[in-house]
């Protein structure tokens, strides 16, 4: 059910997420290392993008994108969810692998957000890790990913050569987490460029709260 997911975020508001014993600390490890790779690509975009014609989350958080040096994307990384989306908490884009055809519209975006190469390969990578969720630990793959119930089991249904299928046939796919909440970066992203501090811890709760009102909503994350 989508309220699963609801606890489990109670759970880690609590005592710090690197202490929850279900998770694990490797699965936080990776998932920061992914983090990393994640923000240095939206660093990347931003500084490569026309100004003029860039989305609202680089081109009016221009200025903090800039400022995000190596500490700071660290700070930001250590985060207890995945802030990229790569449609998995949408199982219209998944219904092909138990045999239903589903037209491309229903597919998620059309239109990449990223332009730059690396965009294929954190592509490639997040979906395997999704993937390796799903089989392994569900639990974290529907807290740390945003991962609905209905998708565990249509990504565990895959096999790993259909996930490197997807990534290279839907790259619009990869998409910031809550791209239009401009908001909620900027203070985010300026707790981050600040330092390790309560304001950096709220930042994080909040994105948990987040994904939990989008798994109340049956919204996607």
């Amino acid at each position: 059910m989508k309220t699963e997911i609801i606890p489990l975020v109670e759970e880690m508001s609590g005592p710090p997420w690197s202490a929850q014993p279900w998770l694990g600390g490797a699965t936080l490890s990776v998932l920061a290392e992914l983090n990393e790779q994640c923000l240095s690509l939206l660093v990347e975009e931003a500084g490569t993008q026309c100004r003029a014609l860039a989305h609202p989350l680089l081109r009016d958080l221009a200025q903090l994108w800039a400022k995000l040096d190596a500490k700071a994307v660290k700070r930001a990384a250590a985060c207890p969810y995945l802030l990229m989306d790569a449609g998995f908490a949408d199982p219209q884009r998944w219904m092909w692998v138990r045999g239903h055809q589903v037209l491309e519209r229903e597919r998620g975006p059309t239109v990449p957000f990223f332009t730059v190469p690396q965009a294929g390969t954190v592509m490639r990578t997040l979906l395997t890790y999704g993937w390796h969720l799903a089989q392994n630990r569900q639990s974290a793959a529907r807290l740390l990913l945003g991962m609905s119930p209905q998708c565990v089991d249509l990504v565990r249904a895959c096999s790993l050569s259909q996930v490197g299928e997807l990534a290279g046939q839907h790259p619009a796919w990869l998409q910031p987490r809550w791209p239009y909440h401009v908001r909620i970066w900027r203070e985010f992203l300026s707790a981050a460029i600040a330092g390790e501090g309560r304001s950096l811890q709220q930042a994080r709760l909040r994105g948990l709260q987040i994904l939990a009102a989008d798994a109340r909503s049956g919204g996607v994350g």
